[in-house]
Protein backbone atom coordinates (compact mmCIF):
# COMPACT_ATOMS: atom_id res chain seq x y z
CA UNK A 1 0.00 0.00 0.00
CA UNK A 2 1.27 3.44 -1.39
CA UNK A 3 2.25 5.86 2.11
CA UNK A 4 1.86 8.73 -0.26
CA UNK A 5 0.60 9.87 -3.59
CA UNK A 6 2.15 12.79 -5.45
CA UNK A 7 0.77 14.44 -8.75
CA UNK A 8 2.88 16.32 -11.28
CA UNK A 9 0.89 18.84 -13.37
CA UNK A 10 4.02 20.04 -16.03
CA UNK A 11 7.11 17.57 -15.71
CA UNK A 12 10.35 19.75 -17.09
CA UNK A 13 13.20 20.35 -15.22
CA UNK A 14 12.01 21.12 -11.71
CA UNK A 15 9.22 19.14 -11.42
CA UNK A 16 10.92 16.10 -12.73
CA UNK A 17 14.18 16.71 -10.28
CA UNK A 18 11.85 17.07 -7.26
CA UNK A 19 9.56 13.61 -8.91
CA UNK A 20 13.02 11.91 -8.68
CA UNK A 21 13.96 12.83 -5.48
CA UNK A 22 10.59 11.76 -3.74
CA UNK A 23 10.78 8.23 -5.84
CA UNK A 24 14.56 7.93 -4.48
CA UNK A 25 14.19 8.93 -0.97
CA UNK A 26 9.93 7.42 -0.65
CA UNK A 27 10.46 4.01 -2.00
CA UNK A 28 6.18 3.72 -1.37
CA UNK A 29 5.17 6.66 -2.94
CA UNK A 30 3.20 6.88 -5.82
CA UNK A 31 3.54 9.87 -8.44
CA UNK A 32 1.26 10.64 -11.02
CA UNK A 33 2.06 13.24 -13.61
CA UNK A 34 0.30 14.67 -16.74
CA UNK A 35 2.63 16.65 -19.02
CA UNK A 36 1.53 17.95 -22.92
CA UNK A 37 4.62 16.44 -23.90
CA UNK A 38 3.61 12.50 -24.33
CA UNK A 39 7.34 11.85 -25.31
CA UNK A 40 8.05 13.32 -21.64
CA UNK A 41 5.20 10.96 -20.14
CA UNK A 42 6.46 8.37 -22.27
CA UNK A 43 10.55 8.70 -20.55
CA UNK A 44 9.41 9.26 -17.16
CA UNK A 45 7.33 6.13 -17.43
CA UNK A 46 10.10 3.99 -18.42
CA UNK A 47 12.69 5.24 -16.29
CA UNK A 48 10.16 4.41 -13.27
CA UNK A 49 10.04 8.01 -12.32
CA UNK A 50 6.18 8.29 -12.57
CA UNK A 51 3.81 5.56 -11.93
CA UNK A 52 0.87 6.43 -14.22
CA UNK A 53 0.19 9.30 -16.54
CA UNK A 54 -2.87 10.79 -16.96
CA UNK A 55 -4.38 12.25 -20.48
CA UNK A 56 -5.47 15.40 -18.81
CA UNK A 57 -6.09 17.16 -15.45
CA UNK A 58 -8.72 14.77 -14.41
CA UNK A 59 -10.27 12.73 -11.73
CA UNK A 60 -7.09 10.34 -11.85
CA UNK A 61 -5.47 13.51 -9.43
CA UNK A 62 -8.43 12.90 -6.60
CA UNK A 63 -6.48 10.49 -4.65
CA UNK A 64 -3.12 12.40 -4.53
CA UNK A 65 -1.67 14.20 -1.47
CA UNK A 66 0.24 16.70 -2.91
CA UNK A 67 -0.23 18.32 -6.01
CA UNK A 68 2.43 20.24 -7.54
CA UNK A 69 2.01 22.64 -10.26
CA UNK A 70 5.11 22.61 -12.69
CA UNK A 71 4.28 24.09 -15.66
CA UNK A 72 4.97 27.36 -16.83
CA UNK A 73 3.58 30.20 -14.59
CA UNK A 74 0.75 31.49 -17.08
CA UNK A 75 -0.41 27.91 -17.54
CA UNK A 76 -0.07 27.18 -13.66
CA UNK A 77 -2.85 30.03 -13.23
CA UNK A 78 -5.16 28.61 -15.97
CA UNK A 79 -4.81 24.99 -14.55
CA UNK A 80 -6.03 26.16 -11.06
CA UNK A 81 -10.22 25.99 -12.04
CA UNK A 82 -9.42 22.03 -13.80
CA UNK A 83 -7.17 21.24 -10.19
CA UNK A 84 -10.18 22.58 -7.97
CA UNK A 85 -12.54 20.04 -9.45
CA UNK A 86 -10.25 17.20 -8.81
CA UNK A 87 -8.97 17.79 -5.35
CA UNK A 88 -9.61 15.74 -2.48
CA UNK A 89 -10.25 17.12 0.87
CA UNK A 90 -6.87 17.86 2.94
CA UNK A 91 -4.68 17.43 -0.39
CA UNK A 92 -2.21 20.20 -0.24
CA UNK A 93 -1.80 22.04 -3.30
CA UNK A 94 1.70 23.74 -4.15
CA UNK A 95 4.13 25.35 -7.39
CA UNK A 96 7.64 25.43 -8.28
CA UNK A 97 7.60 29.14 -9.75
CA UNK A 98 10.67 31.95 -8.91
CA UNK A 99 7.97 34.51 -8.50
CA UNK A 100 5.11 34.12 -5.72
CA UNK A 101 3.00 36.90 -6.43
CA UNK A 102 0.74 35.80 -9.23
CA UNK A 103 0.11 32.36 -7.99
CA UNK A 104 -1.12 33.91 -4.17
CA UNK A 105 -3.34 36.00 -6.22
CA UNK A 106 -4.93 33.30 -8.16
CA UNK A 107 -4.73 31.33 -5.71
CA UNK A 108 -6.85 33.89 -3.72
CA UNK A 109 -9.26 34.11 -6.19
CA UNK A 110 -10.11 30.73 -6.46
CA UNK A 111 -10.63 30.38 -3.04
CA UNK A 112 -7.97 27.68 -2.03
CA UNK A 113 -5.97 29.46 0.47
CA UNK A 114 -6.65 26.89 3.05
CA UNK A 115 -4.38 24.47 0.56
CA UNK A 116 -1.86 26.19 -0.78
CA UNK A 117 1.80 26.68 -0.12
CA UNK A 118 3.80 28.06 -2.49
CA UNK A 119 7.00 26.23 -3.50
CA UNK A 120 9.97 27.61 -4.84
CA UNK A 121 13.75 25.13 -5.22
CA UNK A 122 16.05 27.48 -5.49
CA UNK A 123 18.01 25.09 -7.56
CA UNK A 124 18.48 24.98 -11.50
CA UNK A 125 20.20 24.35 -14.67
CA UNK A 126 20.94 26.09 -18.32
CA UNK A 127 19.67 22.85 -19.39
CA UNK A 128 15.79 22.10 -19.67
CA UNK A 129 12.93 19.44 -20.05
CA UNK A 130 12.38 16.22 -17.76
CA UNK A 131 15.38 14.88 -19.50
CA UNK A 132 17.92 16.69 -17.71
CA UNK A 133 16.50 16.29 -14.43
CA UNK A 134 18.31 14.44 -11.66
CA UNK A 135 17.55 14.29 -7.68
CA UNK A 136 21.00 15.84 -6.80
CA UNK A 137 19.84 19.30 -8.16
CA UNK A 138 18.06 20.09 -5.19
CA UNK A 139 20.53 18.41 -2.72
CA UNK A 140 21.44 21.03 0.04
CA UNK A 141 19.66 23.69 -1.96
CA UNK A 142 16.86 26.24 -0.19
CA UNK A 143 13.51 25.25 -0.77
CA UNK A 144 11.68 27.98 -0.22
CA UNK A 145 8.12 27.88 1.35
CA UNK A 146 5.60 30.55 1.13
CA UNK A 147 2.23 29.54 3.15
CA UNK A 148 -0.78 31.07 2.85
CA UNK A 149 -2.27 33.27 6.14
CA UNK A 150 -5.11 29.97 6.09
CA UNK A 151 -3.51 27.00 5.88
CA UNK A 152 -2.44 25.37 9.00
CA UNK A 153 0.43 24.78 10.89
CA UNK A 154 0.43 21.11 10.82
CA UNK A 155 0.36 21.06 6.62
CA UNK A 156 3.12 23.80 7.24
CA UNK A 157 5.02 21.00 9.18
CA UNK A 158 4.13 18.11 6.73
CA UNK A 159 5.26 19.87 3.75
CA UNK A 160 8.61 21.06 5.12
CA UNK A 161 9.11 17.11 6.61
CA UNK A 162 8.88 16.62 2.92
CA UNK A 163 11.21 19.27 1.38
CA UNK A 164 13.72 17.76 3.99
CA UNK A 165 13.21 13.82 2.28
CA UNK A 166 14.17 15.68 -0.78
CA UNK A 167 17.70 16.04 0.87
CA UNK A 168 16.27 20.28 -0.07
CA UNK A 169 16.66 22.79 2.86
CA UNK A 170 13.77 24.13 3.99
CA UNK A 171 13.13 27.98 4.34
CA UNK A 172 10.00 29.79 4.97
CA UNK A 173 9.11 32.96 4.00
CA UNK A 174 6.13 35.65 3.33
CA UNK A 175 5.41 35.38 -0.66
CA UNK A 176 6.22 39.25 -1.01
CA UNK A 177 9.46 39.11 0.68
CA UNK A 178 10.35 35.59 -1.47
CA UNK A 179 9.62 38.16 -4.28
CA UNK A 180 11.97 41.28 -3.34
CA UNK A 181 14.81 38.36 -2.19
CA UNK A 182 14.98 36.51 -5.39
CA UNK A 183 14.31 39.94 -7.37
CA UNK A 184 18.09 40.83 -5.95
CA UNK A 185 19.63 37.21 -5.85
CA UNK A 186 18.26 35.74 -8.71
CA UNK A 187 16.48 38.00 -11.22
CA UNK A 188 18.82 40.72 -11.40
CA UNK A 189 21.84 38.99 -11.70
CA UNK A 190 20.33 37.33 -14.83
CA UNK A 191 19.80 41.29 -16.18
CA UNK A 192 23.09 42.22 -15.28
CA UNK A 193 24.29 38.82 -17.68
CA UNK A 194 22.59 39.58 -20.65
CA UNK A 195 23.66 43.23 -20.57
CA UNK A 196 27.05 42.45 -20.53
CA UNK A 197 27.03 39.64 -23.30
CA UNK A 198 24.98 42.42 -25.44
CA UNK A 199 27.40 45.26 -24.87
CA UNK A 200 30.67 43.06 -25.75
CA UNK A 201 28.25 42.26 -28.94
CA UNK A 202 27.71 45.45 -29.51
CA UNK A 203 31.13 46.92 -28.94
CA UNK A 204 33.29 43.99 -30.35
CA UNK A 205 35.38 44.28 -33.90
CA UNK A 206 34.59 43.06 -37.39
CA UNK A 207 37.18 40.01 -36.93
CA UNK A 208 34.97 39.14 -33.00
CA UNK A 209 38.23 39.25 -30.84
CA UNK A 210 36.44 39.96 -27.52
CA UNK A 211 34.76 37.30 -28.41
CA UNK A 212 37.58 35.20 -29.45
CA UNK A 213 39.47 35.81 -25.67
CA UNK A 214 36.77 35.90 -23.56
CA UNK A 215 38.07 34.27 -20.91
CA UNK A 216 37.39 32.79 -17.22
CA UNK A 217 36.11 35.96 -15.75
CA UNK A 218 33.69 36.76 -18.51
CA UNK A 219 32.39 33.84 -18.94
CA UNK A 220 31.55 32.84 -15.03
CA UNK A 221 29.54 36.03 -14.90
CA UNK A 222 27.61 35.55 -18.13
CA UNK A 223 27.11 32.26 -17.79
CA UNK A 224 23.45 32.73 -16.72
CA UNK A 225 22.84 34.64 -20.01
CA UNK A 226 22.64 30.66 -22.01
CA UNK A 227 19.45 30.88 -19.65
CA UNK A 228 15.68 29.89 -21.76
CA UNK A 229 14.99 33.99 -23.16
CA UNK A 230 11.22 32.93 -22.71
CA UNK A 231 11.48 32.30 -19.02
CA UNK A 232 13.34 34.99 -18.10
CA UNK A 233 11.11 37.82 -20.50
CA UNK A 234 8.35 35.75 -18.21
CA UNK A 235 9.73 36.21 -14.77
CA UNK A 236 10.58 39.73 -15.82
CA UNK A 237 6.95 40.37 -16.40
CA UNK A 238 5.76 38.81 -13.37
CA UNK A 239 8.43 40.82 -11.17
CA UNK A 240 8.47 43.87 -12.62
CA UNK A 241 8.22 46.28 -9.55
CA UNK A 242 11.00 44.53 -7.30
CA UNK A 243 13.51 44.12 -10.46
CA UNK A 244 12.76 47.95 -11.67
CA UNK A 245 13.44 48.94 -8.15
CA UNK A 246 16.55 47.23 -7.43
CA UNK A 247 18.05 47.50 -10.72
CA UNK A 248 17.52 51.59 -10.08
CA UNK A 249 19.50 51.16 -6.79
CA UNK A 250 22.25 48.98 -9.21
CA UNK A 251 22.30 51.77 -11.78
CA UNK A 252 23.24 54.03 -8.97
CA UNK A 253 25.80 51.63 -7.55
CA UNK A 254 27.70 51.66 -11.24
CA UNK A 255 27.37 55.64 -11.13
CA UNK A 256 29.00 55.80 -8.25
CA UNK A 257 31.38 53.12 -9.06
CA UNK A 258 32.28 55.21 -12.51
CA UNK A 259 32.73 58.47 -10.56
CA UNK A 260 35.60 56.87 -8.11
CA UNK A 261 36.96 55.08 -11.84
CA UNK A 262 36.79 59.10 -13.56
CA UNK A 263 38.32 60.61 -10.44
CA UNK A 264 40.92 57.92 -9.88
CA UNK A 265 40.04 57.59 -6.60
CA UNK A 266 42.04 55.16 -4.94
CA UNK A 267 41.56 54.11 -1.50
CA UNK A 268 37.66 54.67 -2.83
CA UNK A 269 38.09 51.91 -5.50
CA UNK A 270 40.27 49.84 -3.30
CA UNK A 271 37.31 50.04 -0.42
CA UNK A 272 34.61 49.02 -2.89
CA UNK A 273 36.85 45.75 -4.10
CA UNK A 274 38.21 44.71 -0.87
CA UNK A 275 34.04 45.02 0.86
CA UNK A 276 32.67 43.06 -2.16
CA UNK A 277 35.11 40.57 -1.70
CA UNK A 278 34.71 40.14 2.28
CA UNK A 279 31.30 40.17 1.60
CA UNK A 280 31.13 37.49 -1.06
CA UNK A 281 33.66 35.20 0.78
CA UNK A 282 30.89 35.56 4.02
CA UNK A 283 28.32 33.85 1.53
CA UNK A 284 30.68 30.99 0.80
CA UNK A 285 31.97 30.19 4.64
CA UNK A 286 28.25 30.26 5.93
CA UNK A 287 27.24 26.38 6.40
CA UNK A 288 24.26 27.09 4.22
CA UNK A 289 24.67 30.38 2.52
CA UNK A 290 23.69 31.28 -1.23
CA UNK A 291 26.82 30.48 -2.89
CA UNK A 292 28.21 26.93 -2.23
CA UNK A 293 31.64 26.30 -1.54
CA UNK A 294 33.48 24.60 -4.84
CA UNK A 295 36.15 21.73 -4.16
CA UNK A 296 38.39 22.10 -7.59
CA UNK A 297 41.38 21.11 -8.40
CA UNK A 298 43.49 22.54 -11.65
CA UNK A 299 46.16 19.86 -13.62
CA UNK A 300 48.89 20.55 -15.79
CA UNK A 301 47.85 17.63 -18.67
CA UNK A 302 50.05 16.98 -21.94
CA UNK A 303 48.90 17.83 -25.29
CA UNK A 304 48.95 13.93 -26.55
CA UNK A 305 46.01 11.38 -26.60
CA UNK A 306 44.99 9.82 -23.55
CA UNK A 307 46.08 12.11 -20.80
CA UNK A 308 42.42 13.18 -20.08
CA UNK A 309 41.49 9.18 -19.60
CA UNK A 310 44.60 8.46 -17.60
CA UNK A 311 43.38 10.88 -14.85
CA UNK A 312 39.86 10.00 -14.77
CA UNK A 313 40.79 6.58 -14.36
CA UNK A 314 43.39 6.87 -11.56
CA UNK A 315 40.10 9.14 -9.57
CA UNK A 316 38.30 6.42 -10.90
CA UNK A 317 40.52 3.51 -9.23
CA UNK A 318 40.21 5.37 -5.96
CA UNK A 319 36.56 5.67 -6.24
CA UNK A 320 36.69 9.16 -5.87
CA UNK A 321 33.48 10.36 -7.82
CA UNK A 322 33.62 13.89 -9.83
CA UNK A 323 31.13 16.37 -9.84
CA UNK A 324 32.25 18.46 -12.94
CA UNK A 325 35.22 18.21 -15.25
CA UNK A 326 35.96 20.80 -17.98
CA UNK A 327 39.32 21.37 -20.32
CA UNK A 328 40.59 25.58 -19.99
CA UNK A 329 42.17 26.73 -23.38
CA UNK A 330 43.27 29.80 -21.28
CA UNK A 331 45.31 30.36 -18.13
CA UNK A 332 43.73 33.43 -17.43
CA UNK A 333 42.77 32.34 -14.00
CA UNK A 334 43.96 28.52 -13.62
CA UNK A 335 47.89 27.28 -13.72
CA UNK A 336 46.36 24.12 -15.76
CA UNK A 337 44.35 23.45 -18.37
CA UNK A 338 41.81 20.77 -17.10
CA UNK A 339 39.32 21.97 -14.48
CA UNK A 340 38.06 19.30 -12.05
CA UNK A 341 35.44 19.86 -9.40
CA UNK A 342 34.59 17.58 -6.12
CA UNK A 343 31.51 17.27 -4.23
CA UNK A 344 33.60 17.49 -1.00
CA UNK A 345 36.80 18.69 0.52
CA UNK A 346 38.02 14.83 1.47
CA UNK A 347 37.78 13.92 -2.14
CA UNK A 348 39.68 16.94 -3.19
CA UNK A 349 42.25 17.11 -0.96
CA UNK A 350 42.44 12.74 -1.59
CA UNK A 351 42.88 13.11 -5.55
CA UNK A 352 45.16 16.60 -5.50
CA UNK A 353 47.66 13.84 -3.54
CA UNK A 354 46.70 11.10 -6.03
CA UNK A 355 47.67 13.01 -9.40
CA UNK A 356 50.87 14.44 -7.50
CA UNK A 357 51.87 10.68 -6.72
CA UNK A 358 51.46 10.24 -10.57
CA UNK A 359 53.64 12.79 -11.96
CA UNK A 360 50.76 15.60 -12.45
CA UNK A 361 51.26 19.00 -10.96
CA UNK A 362 48.02 19.94 -9.25
CA UNK A 363 46.39 23.02 -7.76
CA UNK A 364 43.84 23.40 -5.23
CA UNK A 365 40.72 25.75 -6.02
CA UNK A 366 38.85 26.37 -2.92
CA UNK A 367 36.27 28.53 -3.72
Amino acid sequence: MCCLSCGFIGLGLIGGSIARALKENIPQIRILAYDISAETLRLALHEGIVDSAAPAIDESFSDCDYIFLCAPVKRNDANLAAVKKVMKPGCLLTDVGSVKSGIHEAVHQAGLDECFIGGHPMAGSERVGFVNSKASLLENAFYILTPTASVSQRQLEAYRSLVLKMRAIPLILDYRKHDYVTAAVSHLPHIIASALVNLVHDRDSEDGIMKMVAAGGFKDITRIASSQAVMWQQICLSNTSNISMLLDDYIKALTAFKEDLDAKKETALYDRFEDARLYRDSFINASSGPIKRSYSISVEIADKSGALAHIVSLLAGRGLSIKNIGITHNRESDDGVLKIEFYEERSMTEAAGLLKENGYIVFLLLL
